[in-house]
């Protein structure tokens, strides 16, 4: 049986690859492409060991421009495996630390051969969530994402001048095939060299298109590691009893839920079922940010679509009623203020009516503060305060 040429094999696991990317990863027919892409995957990786194409040994210069685009081959095999379907936790471990093996090693490879400049290791390999300040971590992922559409938009150019289709990818393993040989033109694995200008473009675009792919891989390296810390840290789950099909036990059950009066342990955090958050701000279960109940919820949906600023809760007659009833307006003032009696004139009006009780207390009264008056002038003779200022 004829063996298919590498570039073949490769655009084959591609192509199936992307094929299960645009599927559920639960449906049986999506771990059926899964496990086709990864057979033809490992199959490359066996392949490419045979021949030793890439070497401890060897610069970027000495590796052949047909033989650039199987460097992306670890990134692929990582990028399926994600999509493996895992129910149990030491599947998934298993799985995770897999796929972080693969990103490992195409990410030692770029750096290896110096494909991943100075400025693309100091840019990604630090990670996001190890930066504790939000306004740098916005900045550093702001950075990241112009970075990548820059390379991105240089190697469309490139495309461009090879004319190859430009058609927006929808995943990078659809942009990783796009760059593989035709296999309608006569491939590489023919022994047929293509010119020296188609050379030179397709080489900067396959090495652009890695250094792109290697931001990807730091960041689902990222992801990763995230991942595979909650898994080995999460508590290990309730052995599974098998259910009693007696309905006396059932029934039993029943009553002892109704009837138990044992409040449930509190594990801390605001829900008592312990922390979100760990001390370094990471969280340590999912949650819900919204209100407990209905009413909460209505009143947060209510506030959404508001103004930035407080809104007045009354208008300015009901403000000036409320500050009257307080106290705090002073009234009168105007023409009808003027037009009103003192109190000492007001008192010698009263005092006038004669024959009446009324007109007796005011008297009395009027009398008692013309005493206190001149009493006060008998002791206090007029200018006798004044000292001008001689001590």
């Amino acid at each position: 049986m004829e063996e298919i040429p590498l570039s073949s094999l490769f655009r084959r696991a591609l192509t199936t690859a992307s094929k299960a990317f645009n599927l559920p990863t639960i449906d049986d027919e999506t771990q059926e492409l899964v496990q086709s892409a990864l057979a033809d995957l490992h199959q490359c990786s066996t392949r490419i060991a045979k021949l030793s194409l890439f070497s401890p040994n060897e610069q970027l210069a000495d590796i052949p421009t047909r033989d650039l685009v199987y460097l992306l081959v670890p990134y692929v095999l990582s990028e399926v495996q994600s999509r493996i379907r895992a129910t149990e936790r030491e599947d998934r471990i298993d799985l995770v630390k897999e796929v972080k093996r693969h990103l490992e090693a195409y990410i030692y490879y770029l750096e290896h051969y110096e494909i991943a400049t100075e400025e693309d290791k100091e840019l990604y390999g630090r990670s996001a969530s190890s930066v504790t300040d939000p306004a740098k971590r916005r900045e550093l992922k702001i950075k990241q994402y112009k970075r990548e559409k820059d390379i991105k938009a240089r190697i469309e150019a490139v495309r461009k001048r090879t004319n190859q289709s430009t058609t927006e990818s929808s995943s990078n393993v659809e942009l990783i095939a796009s760059v593989l040989p035709d296999p309608s033109q006569k491939s590489a694995d023919s022994g047929e060299e293509p010119d020296a200008d188609t050379e030179e473009i397709l080489r900067e675009a396959v090495i652009l298109l890695l250094r792109f792919i290697y931001a990807e891989a730091q960041t689902q390296l990222e992801k990763t590691n995230e991942e595979l810390e909650l898994l080995l840290n999460a508590p290990p789950l309730p052995p599974q009893q098998s259910p009693s099909d007696d309905p006396r036990v059932a029934k039993k059950r029943a009553e002892d839920e109704m009837w138990k009066l044992d409040a449930p342990l509190n594990r801390g955090g605001p829900d008592g079922k312990g922390p979100l958050l760990d001390p370094q701000g990471k969280p340590l279960r999912p949650f819900v940010l919204l209100g407990s109940n209905a009413a909460d919820r209505a009143r947060l949906q209510s506030q959404v679509f508001q103004a930035d600023h407080r809104l007045p809760t009354m208008s300015i007659e009901e403000y000036l009623e409320l500050e009257k009833q307080r106290g705090n307006v002073i009234t009168g003032g105007g023409p009808a203020s003027e037009q009103k009696l003192t109190s000492k004139e007001q008192l010698a009006l009263d005092a006038e009516q004669d024959g009446t009780v009324f007109g007796e207390e005011k008297a009395e009264e009027k009398r008692q503060r013309d005493e206190s008056w001149a009493q006060y002038t008998d002791t206090h003779p007029r200018g006798a305060g004044n000292t001008m200022n001689r001590g």
